[in-house]
């Protein structure tokens, strides 16, 4: 299984290209939250982005505990871990990403080779002991530990999916008129019978987990669900069938009261004090490089396509996604900007996340294609001028809409007389950060962000999401594709309905979403999202939006 031909499935027709700005490389496989993609961060680490299947997706209380578990397991530090990077509950679906193990799960490798020999089950154990020592030291269960969950990386043993199931409630098994989550063959009792759910229970899935690394095969057999979890709870396990070395520690993991189990720094005391000697054996990393196997070579990022009309985005922030291209709806105004009197949204940025050197390249690098754009149409002066019309850049509008108003006669079949029924096109010029603490004062010369909450747009986040809300503008998000007009703005805007949309949620908002905004003057604004952090929307100060706006001035 650890051919590349085999890990590494192409993508197939129903697989996106792009998620939340990491494109997709390959597909890795699926399970019962969804399916799993590789994908590289901007400075070409690989990285797992597990992405959720629709029906929870749908489901409001699985948003709800998939970013509080998320929250949680971001705390997670631990070498024997694969560390979570980035996610966003609110996305469209809902999506996390992990580092990428270059290695095949316990379950792959025992299914590739059989049975693990004894020196390679106590490193395995020594390690996901560690594991689970950090994982709980986050407030976190894991409560589906098993191997599929757990990768052989050359250096260790590295554990996945944690801090995940209790939100996804992966898999519901019914025993005794109750609902058990997990997987039967790894389960504790307690956890059977739907009992209290402790770390003594990732204990028991510990020693469940070595056994099968032993043995080949689960310890309390195969069969149906029901079947399987009357054995964990009423039978004692027969470690007649486990290598001798192992069977005195796999007892004390599975002991049927939580509290006579093992702890996890006992376990890895033991298995760390018999790997000394077994490694003057030939035990240690050569068995456990046997297990593993050849290392596999990882497909080559994805290029990113870059627009004809945009200079490719270059950006420092290592740790952060490569932001996916977006048809830009914002037109480059070709008049000299007005000097801009505040930077204050994008200095909080700077010192409340550690997104700030994304958000600076993005800034950098909005202001040049500015600069490089004007100095293309300066040069050029066959263009068409697409900004008298007030048509934002890219869009497909033909000539000669709006002309006609509420059904009269046409009073112009021209182009000239079209552009000069229309306010002209202002767009900021930057791209624009919203945050908790700042706010977008629209109704000025030029649109800017405040450095407090008394601006017409402010960015929230609640309980239920985050949203953009005001109380003197109107907000609607746009259907289909990009390239959202000022004719389109002041049509889905118009009438008393309209005017009562102040608040719009972003659950649904990606890179590219549009907002027509219209302000109690009459001005109309298009904001288009260009990143949207959410994944911890419960944390003041770490959510926000940046976006490009374009505004045109009531006549």
């Amino acid at each position: 299984m650890n051919d590349a031909a085999e890990v590494f499935q192409p993508l197939q027709v129903d697989d996106p290209p792009v998620i939340a700005g990491y494109r997709l490389a390959a597909r890795l496989g699926a399970g019962g939250m969804g399916r799993v993609y590789l994908s590289h961060t901007a400075g070409g680490r690989p990285v797992a982005i597990k992405v959720v299947r629709p029906e929870l997706a749908d489901d409001p209380d699985f948003r709800r505990r998939f970013g509080r578990e998320i929250k949680a397991a971001q705390r997670v530090r631990g070498a024997y871990t694969a560390e979570l990077i980035d996610a966003d509950a609110d996305g469209t679906p809902p999506w996390l990403a992990t580092l990428y193990v270059p290695g095949p799960s316990l379950a792959e490798a025992v299914h590739r080779r059989g049975p693990l020999p004894v020196p390679a089950v106590l490193w395995l154990m020594a390690g996901v002991a560690e594991a689970l020592q950090a994982i709980h030291a986050a407030g976190i269960v894991h409560r589906d530990l098993k191997p599929s969950n757990v990768l052989l990386a050359a250096d260790g043993p590295r554990v996945i999916d944690f801090g995940i199931s209790l939100a996804a409630d992966l898999t519901a098994y019914t025993a005794t008129g109750a609902a058990a989550i997990g997987t039967p063959q790894f389960m504790a009792p307690e956890q059977a019978v739907a009992g209290d759910i402790t770390p003594a229970t990732d204990v028991f899935a510990l020693g469940q987990t070595a056994a099968f690394a032993a043995l080949g095969e689960p310890l309390y057999g195969n069969g149906p669900a029901a079947t399987v979890l009357y054995r964990i709870v009423h039978s004692a396990p027969d470690l007649s069938r486990l290598p001798e070395p192992l069977r005195p520690l796999l007892s004390r993991c599975l002991a049927a009261d939580p509290a006579e189990r093992a702890t996890l720094a006992e376990i890895v005391e033991w298995c760390r004090g018999r790997l000394d000697g077994a490694a003057d054996t030939g035990g240690g990393p050569a068995v456990w490089r046997e297990v593993t196997g050849p290392e596999t070579t990882i497909p080559e990022p994805v290029p990113d396509p870059a627009p004809a009309h945009t200079t490719p985005l270059r950006t420092a922030a290592h740790t952060q996604p490569l932001i996916a291209p977006v048809r830009s709806t914002v037109p480059v105004a070709p008049e000299p900007r007005k000097k801009r009197r505040r930077r204050v949204a994008l200095g909080t940025a700077a010192g409340v996340t550690a997104g700030a050197l994304l958000i600076t390249g993005l800034v950098w690098q909005a202001r040049q294609n500015a600069d490089d754009t004007r100095d293309r149409d300066s040069a050029s002066s066959s263009t068409p001028d697409t900004k008298a019309s007030g048509q934002p850049a890219g869009s497909s509008s033909a000539a000669g809409v709006g002309a006609t108003g509420g059904g009269g006669t046409a009073q112009s079949s021209g182009p000239t007389a079209t552009a000069a029924a229309k306010p002209t096109a202002r767009p900021l010029g930057y791209p624009l950060y919203l945050d908790e603490k700042n706010s977008l004062y629209l109704h000025v010369d030029e649109p800017e962000a405040r450095d407090d909450r008394k601006g017409d747009i402010r960015f929230t986040c609640k309980k239920i999401g985050c949203a953009l809300e005001s109380d003197t503008s109107a907000i609607m998000a746009m259907p289909g594709d990009p390239g959202t007009t000022y004719d389109d703005c002041r049509f889905f805007l118009k009438g008393e309905k309209a005017a009562k949309h102040h608040s719009i949620s972003l659950a649904g908002a990606a890179a590219g979403t549009e907002f027509c905004i219209k302000h109690s003057s009459g001005d109309i604004a298009l904001l288009v999202i260009q990143v949207k952090n959410t994944a911890l929307w419960d944390d003041p100060g770490i959510s926000s939006v940046l976006a490009d706006l374009t505004t045109w001035r009531a006549t």
